[in-house]
């Protein structure tokens, strides 16, 4: 059977991570929300889908690992404007000892569109060394339990096709 496309309706089944109304402030001499916050849209979703893998806080004080981006793909599909209320939801693609592979997506659920999707790589970081590192195991079945559990999902991931974990 061959994975359908993305819709709203399928991204919307998977959690919601945040939602917000976009405030008056974020809007630049374009009339819609400036670039720089998608990516803080979804940089706030992310702290949520990691806390709930069990990636805490005190993952990153305590065992002094940490995850560093290394790429970024994004998509400007359907603009945003002042007022809009969205939602941020994620799906992990794929992992390797020290990469891990994932999409967000932006929902504007006035106008029932999907606005952004930011396709992303990132790396498992030793905070003491500052470097990349693999995934401690508890992490790594963590991530692959949620891989497994997005690998079931019937429409396909709209990925750029060249980041790969």
């Amino acid at each position: 059977m061959k994975a359908s496309p993305a819709s709203f309706e399928n991204i919307s089944a998977l959690p919601v991570l945040l939602t917000r109304q976009i405030p008056p402030e974020w809007e630049d001499s374009n009339g819609h929300v400036n670039i720089q916050y998608y990516l803080a849209l979804v940089e706030q979703s992310g702290w949520p889908m990691l806390e709930s893998i069990g990636l805490g806080e005190s993952y990153f004080s305590e065992r002094r690992q940490g995850l560093f981006d290394l790429e970024h793909h994004l998509r400007y599909l359907a603009e945003l404007h002042v007022g809009d209320l969205v939602t941020v939801h994620s799906r992990m693609l794929d992992r390797s000892e020290k990469r891990l592979h994932g999409m967000m997506f932006i929902l504007n659920q006035n106008r029932r569109q999907l606005s952004c999707t930011l396709e992303y790589i990132t790396s498992g970081a030793d905070l003491d060394s500052r470097r990349t590192a693999p995934f401690p195991e508890d992490v790594a079945a963590s991530f692959d339990a949620l891989i497994r559990q997005h690998e079931l999902l019937e429409w396909a991931a709209p990925v750029c096709g060249v980041l790969s974990a």
